[in-house]
């Protein structure tokens, strides 16, 4: 086996691979081989780095060097001055946008010096369609640590211990879960992966699963052994291509290394694993939908009880959870409970993967302590909001969270305060907002996307969130009421007690926090006919100044509608009611005339 001296890293997540990072994996490799370095450096395509506004990356190690924004053509460079004479290429550093000075390494980012990486611990760190160096990073150890040394109960109690809770959005406690499941008795059980990731702007459990592909199978097989299931399934939508491929090597390899089929690390265990592909549907995230679209049933959720852990697929005891929870388990086992309660706060444990996204400087996807807070996450991980414009909300818990807002910075980052406050933790979709956000046109938004995504099973969410999406659609457009504000209100209290699942419950939370935080904003639209974003366009004013206008006729020839009328070399004027709001005449003005009320 070769030593190599050095060894780069490439960013092979489904975002850099956009970008060309293959190519430039390839060209790295043809430049070793040109200099006769094959050698001495090695270079390898790992998942995802997770700082993704500065991809693609990559990372030479063992100096932990950190170059973004590579493209192939930097490939040549990186080894002629790096790799053969030990001089870092300048301009492909990373640069704090705040104290403009190049991070000689990614310890000195403001990005990753408060994460604290558990369930990404091997994400860029390894090549995930190696087993070896999965194996090389500890992995396994925590299976044959479970196998050896404790009973099931044994196992389930350490979970316990932990304090860890479920990533997917619930906060259900992960070894109460495995014990409900334990100790049904069945002649056949299952375990579950969540991989069916639906939220707006979301991308960690894929993530996860590019980079880091047998970290879930052992935390499955653990699992299994906990609850006494010698199947397990990963539900993961047909979008994620990658990932699935990713997932179908590391398979293949766990069963050719005696990880997964009969008689595991000679303990008597059997367990293995097959895939299951989603389409897509968002409310096929929630457990009982995922386990009837398995059944080849319409995904729509089930009454509960009974839960799955009691009934599940094909009516017998299932247990799922989602990627990121699973992703917790074998270093829980290897560093132990008290280590991972001791990461945290008082009633959320460990650390949460956010995808921070947005009007944000570095949209990427960040893991974060439970407690840490949102001015931290979004001004020091986040490093500010773009083009120096004023921060105004934060949405959190993707379609089923709500929008915090300037008062809620110092909120700690956690199941119970994020629900106070008004919004929810979610599976870890966060996405930024600023000044030029309207905050009615995001609520709309959400909305928009419940009512696509509902199964229709239950007509509080069938109709209610409809009728929710057409007052949000009807203040948009200037034709808001005043009682409609009322009206938003009490649907949403309606929908929230009565719809069957935690998709139907949890959608009118963007419209009572907007409501709650920027209520304003709707009286603006109902009783002004404005949008103080000047977002909505139904609502924009196009005017044209008499005494900046030169009659250079340069926007009633840009307007489609012939809404623009003037005599050259004379100030114009729109029609009003003939203007379609469409812009044309902004960008056409040369001379700063035209504005918009």
């Amino acid at each position: 086996m070769s030593i190599f001296k050095m060894h780069l890293l490439v960013c092979g997540g489904t975002g850099c691979r956009a970008s060309q990072s293959a190519m430039i994996v390839e060209r790295l490799r043809e430049a070793l081989s040109a200099n006769g370095l094959d050698g001495d450096a090695q270079v390898i395509a790992t998942g995802c780095f997770g700082f993704c506004e500065q991809g693609p990356i990559v990372k030479v190690m063992p100096d932990n060097t950190f170059y973004t924004n590579v493209t192939p053509d930097d490939a040549a460079e990186i080894v002629a001055e790096h790799v053969l004479k030990g001089r870092k290429v300048a301009r492909l550093l990373y640069t704090d946008p705040q104290h403009k000075t190049p991070a000689s390494d990614s310890k000195h980012m403001g990005f990753y010096r408060k994460q604290i990486r558990i369930a990404l611990r091997n994400c860029g760190f390894i090549d995930p369609e190696n087993i070896d160096e999965y194996i090389a990073r500890d992995g396994y150890e925590a299976l044959g640590k479970v196998l050896s040394e404790y009973t099931p109960q044994e196992a389930i109690e350490i979970v316990k211990r932990s304090g860890l809770r479920g990533r997917g959005g619930g906060g259900f406690p992960t070894g109460t879960k495995w014990d409900i499941a334990r100790i049904r008795q069945s002649d056949q059980k299952y375990v579950v992966c969540n991989a069916d990731e639906g939220d707006p702007g979301a991308f960690m459990d894929r993530s996860i699963l590019e980079g880091d592909p047998h970290s879930i199978l052992e935390a499955m097989l653990i699992c299994g052994y906990c609850i006494g299931a010698t199947k397990g399934l990963v539900y993961i939508r047909a979008e994620y291509p990658l990932a699935i491929h990713r997932l179908q090597v590391a398979i293949g390899q766990a069963r050719e290394y005696g990880l997964l089929g009969a008689d595991i690390m000679g303990a008597g265990f059997d367990f293995d694993i097959e895939l299951r592909y989603g389409a897509g549907a968002f409310v096929c995230g929630e457990e009982t939908a995922l386990i009837r679209s398995m059944e080849g049933c319409r995904g729509e959720p089930t009454v509960k009880p009974p839960f799955p852990a009691e009934s599940g697929y094909r009516g017998r005891p299932t247990n799922v959870n989602n990627v990121e929870t699973l992703a917790n388990i074998p270093v829980l086992f290897l560093k132990g409970p008290d280590w991972f309660a001791g990461i945290g706060s008082a009633g959320s444990k460990g650390t949460k993967v956010f995808a921070l996204a947005g009007k944000i400087n570095n949209v990427g996807l960040i893991e974060v302590p439970m407690g840490i807070t949102l001015r931290e996450v979004i001004f020091e991980i986040g490093g500010g909001i773009k083009d120096g414009k004023r921060f105004k909300a934060v949405q959190t818990g993707g379609p089923s969270g709500g929008c915090l807002t300037e008062k809620h910075l110092d909120t700690p980052i956690d199941f119970d305060n994020l629900l106070a406050a008004g919004s929810m933790m979610g599976s870890g979709g966060m996405i930024v907002m600023d000044e030029d956000d309207c905050m009615v046109s995001i609520a709309k938004f959400y909305l928009e996307f419940t009512v696509d995504e509902s199964c229709g099973k239950c007509a509080p969410c069938r109709i209610g969130n409809k009728r929710l999406y057409e007052l949000l659609r009807k203040i948009t457009l200037g034709h808001g009421e005043t009682d409609d504000l009322d009206y938003l209100r009490n649907l949403s209290a309606v929908i929230k007690d009565t719809a069957l699942c935690g998709l139907g419950q949890t959608s009118p939370n963007p419209v009572l926090s907007t409501l709650d935080n920027f209520r304003s904003e709707y009286e603006a639209h109902i009783f002004d006919h404005k949008c103080p974003a000047g977002q909505c366009k139904a609502l924009k004013h196009y005017f044209i100044l008499p005494e900046k206008c030169t009659g250079c006729t340069a926007c009633a020839r840009g307007c489609s509608v012939n809404a623009i009328v003037g005599e050259r070399r004379q100030a114009h004027s729109i029609i009003q009611n003939k203007c379609i709001r469409c812009g044309a005449c902004l960008e056409k003005c040369k001379f700063d005339a035209i504005r918009v009320g």
